[in-house]
């Protein structure tokens, strides 16, 4: 049988190469190969990834304890929620407590650190609640996509309060949220 060449690459095959180049030069990142970056900051990854969901979560609690206090008749409707957000930050910060540190507590974070980027709320309760529930779906999108780097434990508990907060964006835009 005669050796022929073989026709150009599918539309496929050349796609899964691209993904597979940018996978690798994801993973290779730019170091100049003297140490990860984890011990050149000191700080390991998963204590990065940790501190930035409780700080997310102080966020998300700011945004909460503001829409109460615009809409005081939404408030009881909000509490179990907000219970909830403020149990994924104490079990978001229990693991990076250091010696000397109790448990649970929060990681150093501006004081006056906004809701989820200074947003205000919004004047009208429904729109209110509407922006609340972005809020928490756009924090549960960006805990699933954090997942990828995330260490094992640190993974499990980022996809569960990512499945909470995405039961709560459906919460607070559901009729069904407004039953107490």
């Amino acid at each position: 049988m005669p050796w022929t060449l073989p026709s150009r690459p599918s539309r496929r095959s050349l796609l899964a190469g691209a993904a597979g180049a940018a996978g690798a030069a994801l993973l290779t990142g730019c170091s100049d190969g003297g140490g990860s970056p984890d011990t050149d900051a000191g700080i390991s990854l998963e204590r990065r990834m940790r501190e930035t969901a409780v700080r997310d979560s102080r966020r998300l609690l700011e945004r909460y304890d503001a829409t109460s206090a615009a809409h005081p008749a939404l408030a009881a409707r909000l509490a179990p929620l907000r219970s909830a957000v403020a149990a994924h930050e104490t079990a978001l910060a229990s693991a990076d407590a250091a010696p000397g540190k109790p448990s649970g507590s929060p990681s150093s974070a501006p004081a006056g650190a906004l809701a989820v980027s200074g947003e205000p709320v919004p004047p009208k309760p429904d729109e209110a609640l509407t922006a609340l529930a972005d809020a928490e779906r756009s924090l549960s999108e960006a805990r699933t996509i954090a997942l990828a780097g995330a260490p094992g434990e640190l993974a499990r508990l980022l996809a569960s309060v990512a499945a909470c907060g995405a039961v709560h964006a459906y919460l607070l835009t559901s009729p069904q949220g407004d039953k107490p």
